[in-house]
C-alpha cells in the first residue's frame, strides 16, 4: 500500500493530501530512510514522522485497505 494512504488509513495523519505533503518535504521516514509518498509500506516497517519539534515512531503491524476508526489503532504499535 501507498505511504500515504497507510497514515490516512491508520489515521496517524488526519488527511491524505497532509500525508503527501509531509512526504514530500521529508519528514516522513520508513526504516531510518526518507520515504516518497508512493513509497510501499508492508507489516514490520518502521515509520517516523516528525510533526515539528515531536517525532512519532511506530511500526507497522497490519496493512488494510478499509478500516473503522475504532480498528484502526490496531494497524500500528508506537514504539
Amino acid at each position: 500500500m501507498r505511504l500515504d494512504k497507510y497514515l490516512k488509513i491508520s489515521r496517524l495523519i488526519k488527511r491524505r493530501s497532509v500525508a503527501n505533503e509531509a512526504c514530500d518535504n521529508g519528514r516522513v521516514l520508513i526504516n531510518d530512510r526518507p520515504a516518497k509518498a508512493s513509497a510501499n509500506v508492508k507489516a514490520g516497517d518502521i515509520l517516523t514522522i516528525s510533526f515539528g519539534n515531536k517525532e512519532v515512531r511506530v511500526e507497522v503491524l497490519d496493512v488494510q485497505e478499509t478500516v473503522k476508526k475504532e480498528e484502526a489503532k490496531e494497524l500500528f504499535r508506537y514504539l
